[in-house]
C-alpha cells in the first residue's frame, strides 16, 4: 500500500542533514493522447491516477503544488473542426479543468518547421479565451531555428497582449527550443507518443538556499548541494515507481530545475552565495554549479534539469529587474551555462513584434548552438511604459518596473 511505504520513506529522510524543510513537487503531469470523441472519459481515468498519486507523494511528505494534464499537439485532434467549433470545444476542455482543478497544456501549435505558422492564429485566439490552459510553438529543433516558427510566436504573444486582461495571456505560452517531449514543466509542456506515463516537476529553491548558504566555495557549495537535492529526488523518484507499480501509468522522470515561487526564492539562493546583488559577477558561477549539481544526481531526468530563473514567479528576482542589475542579454548568458532561457520577463508594451522575434531568435539560436532546452516567456504589457509598474494578479507572480528595451 502507498501508506506503509511513503512512512518508510518519511523515516529514512528523518536525519539530520535534511534540516532544511522539504522541497515540493510542483506538478505532477501526465501525458495523454487525447481523443476528442471520449475526452471526458480519458480525463476522468486520468484524474483519478493522478489523485492517487498526489496523495502518495503528499503521505511521503512531499506536498503537492498542482496536477497537469498534457497532451499531444493540440491540432492532431482538433483535425476536421471548423476554427468555430475548435474554440467552443477548447473553451468546454478549459471548463472542464477548472472544474476538476488541474491545469493542461495542449501541446505547440506548430511542432515542425514544415507546419502551417497559421496555427498560431488559432492558438493565440485559444488561449485568449481560457483561464488555464497553456501551449506553444516550437522554434527550433534537431534541424536549426525554425525561423517562420519565430515570427508565428512574436505575432501570438503581441496578440495576447492585446487580447486578455492586464496582458496576463503570455503567461501560458511559451515558444521552445529542443524542449523535449515529456517535460513536466509548462507551458512548453507535449507529448508525441502514445502516452499513459507520468512525470514530475520540483520546487526546490529552499534546498538551494541552504546549500548555496553553507559555502562559498563552488565545489564544496555543489557537493552539498548535489548531496541534500539527491537525497530527496531519490526519495521522490522511489514513490513514483512504486505509484507506476500500482497505477500501471509509466514513470518518465523527474526534471530536477529548482523551482522557485515568490519569496521561496532562487535569486536569493544565488546572492547567498555570492555575497552580492543577482546580476552581480559570481552570478554565472553560481549557475553553473546549482545545474552541475542537478545534472549529477543519479535519477531518471526528464525536461530542463537546469537551473530556473523566471523572473516574475521569483520576488528577489522580481526586485532586482526592478533596479536594473541585469537585463535580458544576461538572462540569455547564465542560460548558456543552466537554465530554462528567458522565463517570465516583462516588456513595456510598446515592444516591437521586431524586437520580440530577436530575443526569441537569440533563445533558439543559442539552444541549437549549444543543443540544449530554452524557450522564451515574454510578457509585454499593453499600455505600460518603461519606468511603470505591472499590475498582474496571478498567486505565481510577482510585480516588477519594466526596464527600457536597448
Amino acid at each position: 500500500m502507498f501508506t506503509a511505504y511513503c512512512l518508510l520513506v518519511t523515516a529514512s529522510l528523518s536525519q539530520p542533514a535534511l534540516a532544511a524543510e522539504k522541497p515540493k513537487v510542483r506538478a505532477v503531469t501526465v501525458f495523454v493522447r487525447l481523443d476528442r470523441a471520449k475526452y471526458r472519459e480519458q480525463i476522468g481515468e486520468t484524474l483519478a491516477m493522478l489523485r492517487k498519486a498526489k496523495a502518495a507523494f503528499e503521505q511521503g511528505g512531499y506536498y503537492v503544488e498542482g496536477i497537469r494534464i498534457t497532451t499531444q499537439p493540440f491540432p492532431e485532434y482538433a483535425h476536421g473542426l471548423s476554427n468555430t467549433d475548435t474554440l467552443a470545444f477548447f473553451r468546454d476542455y478549459d471548463v472542464l479543468a477548472v472544474k476538476e482543478g488541474f491545469d493542461a497544456a495542449i501541446g505547440p501549435a506548430i511542432l515542425r518547421d514544415t507546419d502551417d505558422p497559421t496555427r498560431a492564429e488559432l492558438l493565440a485566439q485559444i488561449l485568449a479565451q481560457s483561464k488555464t490552459l497553456e501551449g506553444s510553438i516550437v522554434v527550433a529543433g534537431e534541424d536549426g531555428v525554425h525561423w517562420k516558427a519565430v515570427r508565428a510566436s512574436a505575432r501570438l504573444m503581441k496578440y495576447l497582449e492585446e487580447h486578455t486582461v492586464r496582458s496576463q495571456g503570455n503567461f501560458n505560452f511559451s515558444a521552445t527550443a529542443l524542449v523535449p517531449p515529456l517535460t513536466p514543466f509548462y507551458p512548453g509542456s507535449y507529448l508525441t507518443g502514445e502516452g499513459h506515463e507520468f512525470a514530475l516537476a520540483l520546487q526546490s529553491a529552499n534546498v538551494v538556499a541552504e546549500a548555496l548558504n553553507s559555502s562559498r566555495d563552488a565545489a564544496a557549495a555543489q557537493h552539498t548541494l548535489e548531496t541534500a537535492l539527491g537525497l530527496h529526488a531519490r526519495a521522490v523518484e522511489s514513490i513514483a515507481t512504486n505509484v507506476e507499480r500500482e497505477t500501471g501509468w509509466k514513470y518518465v522522470g523527474l526534471d530536477l530545475s529548482p523551482a522557485p515561487l515568490k519569496g521561496v526564492s532562487i535569486g536569493a539562493a544565488i546572492e547567498g552565495f555570492t555575497g552580492a546583488k543577482f546580476g552581480s559577477s559570481g552570478t554565472m558561477t553560481a549557475a553553473a554549479l546549482i545545474t552541475a549539481a542537478l545534472r549529477a544526481i543519479p535519477v531518471k531526468h526528464a525536461g530542463y534539469s537546469g537551473l530556473m530563473l523566471p523572473i516574475l514567479e521569483d520576488s528577489v528576482l522580481a526586485e532586482r529587474w526592478t533596479e536594473r542589475t541585469f537585463t535580458v542579454d544576461q538572462v540569455l548568458a547564465y542560460s548558456a551555462v543552466c537554465g530554462t532561457g528567458l522565463d517570465v520577463i516583462p516588456l513595456p508594451g510598446d515592444v516591437s513584434m521586431e524586437q520580440l522575434e530577436r530575443m526569441i531568435g537569440d533563445m533558439a539560436t543559442l539552444a541549437v548552438k549549444l543543443h540544449k532546452p530554452l524557450s522564451a516567456r515574454l510578457l509585454p504589457v499593453a499600455g505600460k511604459k518603461a519606468g511603470e509598474r505591472t499590475e498582474f494578479q496571478d498567486p505565481f507572480l510577482v510585480n516588477a518596473i519594466l526596464q527600457p528595451l536597448p
